[in-house]
C-alpha cells in the first residue's frame, strides 16, 4: 500500500475497513463452525445469520460511501498473496 499527504486519509479509512472485513469474515467462519458442530439452537443460528449479514450490509455501504467495492479492501501483501481470501 503506498501513500501521500493528500490521501492518507483515505487510505487510512481503506485500512479500517479492510480490518473490519477480515474480522467479518473471520467471526463467520467461526459462526459455521460452530453451526456444523451443533453448537448453537436455531434461534441462535438465525440471531448471528441475521447480525453476520447486516455487518456485511453495513461494511458494503460504507465502501459505496467512500467509492470502494468490497473487492477494493483485499490488500495485496505482495509474496504473501492477497489479504482476504477469495469470495466463494
Amino acid at each position: 500500500m503506498t501513500t501521500d499527504p493528500d490521501s492518507v486519509g483515505e487510505d487510512l479509512l481503506k485500512l479500517v475497513l479492510t480490518i473490519v472485513e477480515l474480522l467479518r469474515q473471520l467471526i463467520e467462519r467461526q459462526a459455521l463452525r460452530r453451526v456444523d458442530a451443533g453448537d448453537l439452537t436455531d434461534e441462535q443460528e438465525e440471531e448471528l445469520g441475521a447480525t453476520l449479514l447486516a455487518l456485511h450490509d453495513s461494511l458494503a455501504d460504507l465502501c459505496a460511501e467512500h467509492g470502494y467495492a468490497l473487492e477494493d479492501l483485499n490488500i495485496d501483501l505482495g509474496p504473501l498473496g492477497p489479504l482476504l481470501p477469495p469470495h466463494d
